[in-house]
């Protein structure tokens, strides 16, 4: 059940209106529900009850210190593509020792960081990343556990953006490479080889190519083991799609069905295996668990009737949510109040000075100069991928619990955004 709904004819998050929380902090503001992020982790989590598995959230999607204090305090690990995002975890509270680092690109000073505070694996992506972090393990006396992430050349069907394991991509080993690269890592003294990764892409409606890439992995940890290089653990990535509402796009598979065909497939495996060896299952979901738990809350300033187009002009723009122009997404808009306004059709765009600056394209709405519009499942990517483009501050960010509104990001003011910039003297 979605917790963004009318009430008297007024859209509310959870027990609060979107009315008074713009009345309270303006806009454009994302908010997000609580309850809505405890529930979808919970997906997760009930799932993988009873079972050797660690739910990794992939904090790319949204980092805000609040939400990741709220995953850690249910038990989440964590998914992390920088040295920044760590510290976001530690200042969070979340613990070092759940989370895995991810990224094609891992600076020597990263891996410091990341060693010294003991995290429990590195994915590496290539054979120059492996000695890099053996090199930097050694000069620190410690030993680096890793695994590999594998591109198992498996088509997600998503957009191509966003598509991460098909033979073109920058990210992961090639899976005919794989065998050769993890002896490789089996002899490098300051290594621990642990597990085997992967993560094909993202917003996935269809678990198929999931399960077509699981097979993959498992093929490859037969013939590890039958070189001695035993793996611990395998990492499924993340990816599962949400509800966009884009009319005729398919729903996505539910989590619960998801995890429950997989962990099915890796019993079956474990089954026929005949050694009853364990194997930890970690998982990275990201959009999953928070997408669909925000909206961005706008203001509309102008209505612009031309030629060709009518224009509903807004506050918010491409520097705030950056999917529409970076992805084409598709993503649901409404008025917070329901008025008398006639209905037309308009592309919603925003001030910025680029013709890329549109968050909805075509879309029937009945507003007013001044009305409240929201844009739905903007808790994922949304404030993460937002820019000062223009000199524009970021959005606050808002938390509802019930009825209580919870300030957990300010809104960014123009000498924030020049305060570490100098004149030459």
């Amino acid at each position: 059940m979605s917790q963004f709904s009318y009430q008297d004819g007024v859209l509310h998050a959870e027990g609060v209106s979107l009315s008074a929380i713009a009345d309270q902090f303006g806009t454009p503001t994302y908010v997000y529900s609580k309850a809505a992020l405890l529930a979808n982790f919970a997906a997760y989590a009930d799932a993988c009850a009873g079972r050797d598995a660690l739910v990794c959230y992939a904090m790319k999607a949204n980092s805000n210190l609040a939400i990741l204090d709220l995953l850690a305090r249910q038990g989440a690990g964590f998914d992390i593509v920088s040295g920044g995002e760590l510290q976001r975890v530690l200042a969070a509270g979340g613990d070092p020792r759940k989370v895995i680092f991810s990224g094609v690109g891992k600076s020597a000073d990263e891996m410091r960081l990341a060693l010294s505070h003991d995290i429990l694996c590195f994915n590496v992506e290539s054979i120059p990343e492996l000695h890099r972090l053996n090199e930097v393990a050694g000069a620190m006396g410690k030993t680096a556990r890793v695994s590999l992430r594998v591109n198992p050349n498996v088509d997600p069907k998503t957009h191509p953006y966003i598509a991460t394991g098909l033979k073109a991509s920058k990210f992961g080993v090639a899976f005919d490479d794989a065998l050769a690269t993890y002896r490789t890592a089996a002899t490098l003294p300051h290594l621990e080889v642990a597990g085997i990764d992967c993560h094909i892409g993202s917003q996935l409606l269809d678990d198929a190519p999931l399960l077509e890439a699981l097979d993959r992995l498992i093929e490859l940890i037969d013939k590890l083991g039958d070189e001695g290089i035993v793996l611990h653990h395998v990492d499924i990535g993340g990816g599962i799609g949400i509800d966009y509402r884009e009319a005729g796009e398919a729903a996505p598979v539910p989590v619960g069905d998801y995890l429950g065909r997989l962990f099915a497939k890796i019993d079956a495996w474990r089954a026929a295996r005949h050694d009853g060896r364990p194997i930890k299952v970690i998982f990275e979901p990201g959009r999953s668990i928070v997408g669909d738990t925000g909206v961005l809350l706008t203001r509309v300033e102008f209505l612009k009737h031309g030629e060709e187009k009518n224009f509903c002009v807004v506050d918010a723009a491409m520097n705030d949510m950056a999917r529409p122009a970076l992805y084409q997404a598709w993503m649901d808009m409404q008025p917070v109040a329901r008025g008398n306004a006639e209905a037309l059709t308009y592309d919603v765009v925003g001030p910025i000075c680029e013709s890329g600056d549109w968050l909805a394209r075509d879309r029937e709405l009945a507003v007013a100069p001044g009305d409240l519009l929201v844009m739905h499942t903007a808790g994922a990517y949304g404030m993460t991928m937002a820019s000062n483009y223009n000199t524009r501050g970021r959005a606050a960010e808002i938390i509802v619990d019930g009825t209580v509104s919870h300030e957990v990001r300010k809104r960014e003011q123009p000498a924030d955004l020049f305060a570490l910039e100098s004149l030459i003297k």
